[in-house]
């Protein structure tokens, strides 16, 4: 049996339910942008450990929910993906949103930020938005 070509892993007292649906519906999300995934490795952390991978790698002094780093090579996807679970449970009650449905949005954000999706200008974030929205409503 092959390993997982989506693998979660957890920094924090953290356990991601239905991760075999999960990786089914993030899958599906890169083979319909034309993408296929080898390796990508999600990483759920706290909000402190997050914002130590920031400073350290991307000189950002600020808390996100997610930061993604791209090692692939054309139509082929290979990252680490880390989320804050502490930020996605602040903005899934900002937002008035359960948490799972947050965090499906963040999850879908790391595989559409490496379909070369950006999210830095209004125009950007817009596509980017009504992208998760539609693969949000894809899921099992």
């Amino acid at each position: 049996m092959s390993e997982p070509k989506i693998q979660f892993h957890s920094e924090c007292d953290f356990n991601l339910t239905r991760p075999s649906l999960r990786e089914d519906w993030l899958s599906e999300l890169a083979e319909k942008e034309g993408k296929k995934i080898e390796a990508v490795n999600y990483i759920f952390c706290d909000d402190e450990y997050l914002h130590k991978v920031n400073v350290e790698f991307l000189n950002h002094d600020n808390y996100t929910d997610i930061i993604t780093f791209d090692y692939g090579i054309g139509a082929e996807l290979v990252s680490d993906i880390f989320v804050s679970v502490e930020r996605v449970q602040d903005n899934a009650k900002e937002y008035r949103v359960a948490f799972e449905d947050e965090l499906d949005r963040v999850l879908a954000h790391g595989i559409l930020h490496l379909c070369g999706y950006k999210d830095k200008t209004p125009a950007d974030e817009a596509l980017m938005r009504e992208k998760e929205n539609y693969y949000l409503s894809l899921r099992p």
